[in-house]
């Protein structure tokens, strides 16, 4: 038997199930991008809230596979949460997502999704390379294929873009009001920048359309929440335990932040009744996690994997490795960060450590790493640039952007290939694996402009500190790097 609305009754006492009649639920958000980070975090908030009002019900897009749709479309739309840590678990079944739909096998259903005026919110998880932009500049990539392809097909768009801008021009079209962009993604102004592309995108289609566009709320949002990609073991052993088949479970920890600006023209569900932080600027909270969470992730994701720890809790047991990242939050990053009036820093940096040690989390270094190319600038080069600014060392820091471009070469420390998962991946490869020198190869990876921009790419000082870096994680190895960095 399958998890569904006709099986809830089965699961065991233990476990938590919805606390509203799920069939009585109504799609008042379109969420692009329906993976697990969204799965644990967003719709388990709205999950909490639905008892109060059943018209935030979620539809999810999958903008390039149908796999999540053929798993829980067959379940209602149902799946089971498992929270867990080093002290137990615990098991809830989610009911937020009421529809799933492939934009790829029907585009047409998700427009028209997104153009009805019950939808009030389209939120987005799509991850930094969904957003067509240059990671340096965060200007939308008008060279970009799928942004090409939707301005010549407007009604057949591919992007997360196209299909926000079509939708938004048949609500204009209509006389519907347009509905709040809610990006949710690790991108510093995750709003502004959405709003950028989008409106561009929009100028390139009609300067009138792009207008319309320009006045569309689009909050800005700090999300925080670890998420390993679900495994064949996971979804046996929960389905066992609920006494059900699940097929697609999400596993998380039991840490969550969600902190978002409160501009929602057509209203929101209460959200704030589940714990999400409503305030007038997000930038604060943002750069904190940013800089501090993903920062110190991507460089123990690089590192440890090139060590050979295939999770993070493997990685942070390493020779040195917690000292190693202690130090970069504490020595590198925190003196960068705006003050947070009563927010206690030392605090969240000893939380995060802790959460990285988690041993219930199987959260692989490999998944961490991919779409470095998109990650690094938010994460780690704009706190470089700071610390450049200031006249101040950046060696830490300047080590993890170093462990990316020895993994992103592609060939690992036994010289076997990696599997990099990039936009600039091939491109990457063809310019570096020829290569020997560390001078070389830092050479090539900052004549990436979208990476690096021009003023870190002319910078003596810092290409130094990365070939220093990269000479020794290529003689050394990043293990003894990593214990003699500590």
């Amino acid at each position: 038997m399958r998890l569904s609305r006709q099986t809830l009754d089965r699961l065991p006492a233990t476990v938590k199930r919805p606390e509203y009649d799920h069939a009585r639920l109504a799609v008042g958000i379109v969420h692009l991008g329906i993976g697990a980070f969204h799965r644990a975090h967003q719709a388990a908030f709205t999950d909490a809230v639905l008892a109060q009002d059943p018209a935030w019900g979620i539809c999810g897009v999958s903008l390039r596979s149908p796999e999540t749709r053929d798993a829980l479309a067959p379940q209602d739309g149902l799946y089971t949460l498992r929270v867990q840590d080093g002290e137990g678990e615990e098991l809830q079944v989610i009911g937020s997502v009421v529809e799933l739909l492939c934009a790829p096998e029907n585009p047409e259903a998700v427009l028209d999704r997104m153009a009805d005026p019950a939808t009030r919110i389209v939120s987005l998880t799509i991850t930094e390379k969904g957003y067509c932009h240059n990671p340096a500049t965060g200007r939308l990539d008008e060279n970009h294929p799928d942004v090409v392809h939707d301005l010549r097909n407007p009604a057949r768009p591919k992007s997360a873009v196209g299909f926000i801008v079509e939708a938004l021009a048949r609500r204009a079209a209509a006389g519907v009001p347009p509905f709040t962009l809610l990006s949710c993604d690790n991108l510093p102004s995750n709003g502004h920048v959405l709003k950028n592309v989008v409106t561009r995108f929009a100028e390139l289609r009609d300067p009138a359309l792009g207008r319309v566009v320009g006045q569309v709320a689009s909050p800005s949002t700090m999300v925080d929440r670890i998420v390993p990609a679900t495994t064949e073991s996971d979804r046996s052993e929960i389905s066992a335990a609920i006494g059900v088949d699940d097929a697609w479970p999400i596993v998380t920890e039991p840490f969550r932040q969600w902190v978002v600006e409160d501009d929602f023209p057509l209203g929101r569900p209460a959200w704030e009744n589940a714990g999400v932080v409503f305030v007038d600027d997000v930038a604060v909270f943002e750069m904190m996690k940013l800089r501090l969470l993903n920062g110190s992730h991507s460089t123990l994701a690089y590192l440890g994997y090139l060590a050979g720890a295939e999770t993070v809790a493997e990685a942070m047991a390493l020779p040195g490795m917690e000292a190693l990242v202690e130090g970069l939050m504490i020595e590198e990053v925190s003196p960068t960060l705006p003050a947070l009036p009563g927010f206690d820093l030392a605090a969240y940096r000893r939380a995060l450590l802790q959460r990285f040690r988690n041993p219930a989390l199987r959260h692989r270094t490999w998944q961490i790493a991919m779409d470095g190319s998109q990650k690094l600038p938010q994460r780690l080069l704009g706190t470089i640039r700071e610390r450049i600014a200031t006249k101040s060392s950046y060696d830490r820091l300047a080590l993890g952007v170093a462990a990316w471009m020895r993994y992103a070469r592609g060939i690992d420390e036994k010289g076997n290939p990696i599997d990099v998962r990039d936009p600039l991946a091939a491109r990457i490869a063809g310019m570096t694996q020829p290569l020997h020198r560390a001078e070389e190869i830092v050479g090539a990876f900052l004549g990436i402009a979208e990476v690096f921009g021009d003023d870190l790419s002319s910078d003596q000082a810092f290409r130094d500190t990365l070939v220093r870096s990269l000479a020794a994680l290529m003689s050394e190895g990043a293990a003894t790097v990593v214990k003699s960095r500590a």
